[in-house]
């Protein structure tokens, strides 16, 4: 896994695009966006952010790490709470800037005890619940 920044020539644009290589393209800080969905339905449970180390125990271990912008740390879901997320597949998206986890919930993936952190949506400028 090579941990460039972006930038580069047209081969490697050629290769990040279309070849077998794992070339993640970091933002400038660091970080590529991590969108995590449950292997089996299809939905969406949280986004979050990874940098190179938790990308790398991600690929290792199958289980989801991210990089928490607030603390400044590595984190792997469910290490306090047992909600693990065990990865089914990983995809990355076309210019390798953003990842999507298939995961396999070990219970629920929000930190307020939602399955899904996408609980409410937006109905005439209100927050209600989604599953009404």
């Amino acid at each position: 896994m090579n941990n460039s920044f972006g930038g580069g020539d047209a081969a490697e644009k050629r290769n990040r695009e279309q070849g077998s290589e794992l070339l993640p393209k970091f933002d400038d800080r660091g970080l590529l966006s991590a969108v995590v969905t449950d292997s089996g339905t299809g939905e969406v449970l949280m986004v979050a952010f990874m940098n190179a180390e938790a990308l790398q125990k991600t690929i290792e271990t199958n289980r989801a790490h991210f990089w928490s912008r607030s603390r400044q740390s590595l984190w792997m879901k469910g290490e306090s709470s047992g909600n693990v997320l065990e990865v089914q597949e990983m995809l990355v998206d076309c210019d390798q800037d953003a990842i999507v986890l298939k995961v396999k919930p070990a219970g629920p993936t929000c930190h307020t005890g939602a399955r899904s952190c996408f609980y409410r949506r937006i109905d005439g400028g209100e927050l209600v619940d989604a599953s009404r």
